[in-house]
């Protein structure tokens, strides 16, 4: 029973997570030009206000939310796959990073587990460390999905954002690229990797900018 009891928890957690990268941004989207023609109307224009006051956060870094990464269903999603993380070298906390994901998946399940949650306790093996997940700048134009991108790490995947994210003065600042981008999320064919760099080199540029 409580194997079965397990299975069927793995597959909640896994399909949150899929059902909130297709569907959430649209619905809220919908929800809130509905409630405009409601009495309910001035909670969509509060929150609109809020969304073009705060529209350019994500390039600013994000707005990081421990509680949202601590989320026990994130553990879930890891078993069903599983998603593991390998420790393979110290990342001193005093300097700045630039890390290359791969692949890139359809949903970089991997590097999303990994990076944006604690579902494989990040901060843990990697005290001092805060992770950014650079993702496409489309995603937060959709109302509340984007805020909740930037509660689990999302930040903005323009360079010239990124340049300022790195600009700023704290050390332990880890940027995560999937450098394979979209095209390299076409080739899944089972049990082979393609790895695009080919005019996918800015990450490199950027590191070497800051060191």
């Amino acid at each position: 029973m409580e194997t079965r009891q397990k299975q069927w928890l793995e597959i909640i957690g896994t399909y949150q997570w899929v059902i909130s990268f297709l569907f959430m941004g649209p619905i809220f989207s919908l929800l809130l030009l509905f409630l405009l023609f409601t009495p309910l109307w001035s909670l969509s224009v509060l929150y609109l206000v809020w969304f073009f006051l705060d529209w350019d956060t994500p390039n600013q870094g994000g707005r990081r939310f421990e509680f949202t990464r601590d989320w026990s269903i994130w553990k879930q999603l890891r078993d069903y796959y599983p998603i593991k993380l390998v420790k393979t070298a110290e990342l001193p906390p005093d300097r700045k990073y630039v890390l290359a994901a791969h692949p890139h998946e359809i949903m970089c399940m991997g590097a999303f587990c990994n990076i944006c949650t604690e579902a494989n306790d990040f901060s843990k093996h990697f005290p001092g460390i805060w992770a950014l997940f650079a993702v496409l700048h489309t995603l937060f134009y959709l109302p509340v999905y984007g805020d909740y991108i930037m509660s689990l790490g999302g930040c903005s995947v323009n360079w010239r954002r990124l340049d300022l994210v790195l600009s700023q003065p704290s050390s332990g600042q880890v940027v995560v690229i999937v450098v394979g981008g979209a095209q390299e999320a076409l080739y899944t064919n089972a049990g082979e990797h393609q790895l695009i760099l080919r005019n996918h080199k800015g990450f490199v540029c950027l590191a070497l900018r800051h060191g």
